[in-house]
């Protein structure tokens, strides 16, 4: 299983969110977590650069979705959502 995970990523061509890995494996995606995180481990998969892992991003499309201000930051937004992280093959 740990192989596929590798072949899956291997013939992809651009990114693949976890729920679309774990569908075509057919792995629960806690499951698959750990063994991305193996092979992250073992210098199979590099994670990209970013947001650090469990860092959180503001969605700021709509300046005013917050009231007249603006977006009062990540404190305080309604709009703060955990940022994924991303894998690649080196």
């Amino acid at each position: 299983m740990l192989q596929q995970i590798l072949d899956a990523l291997d013939g992809q061509h651009g990114p693949m969110s976890m729920q679309e890995l774990s569908l075509k494996l057919g792995v629960e995606p806690s499951a698959l977590q750990g063994m991305i995180t193996f092979w992250a481990r073992k210098g199979r998969l590099i994670e990209s650069a970013g947001p650090a892992a469990g860092e959180q991003q503001v969605c700021s499309s709509d300046a005013g979705a917050c009231g007249p201000g603006g977006c009062p930051g990540p404190e305080s937004c309604p709009f703060v959502t955990p940022a994924p992280r991303k894998f690649t093959l080196p």
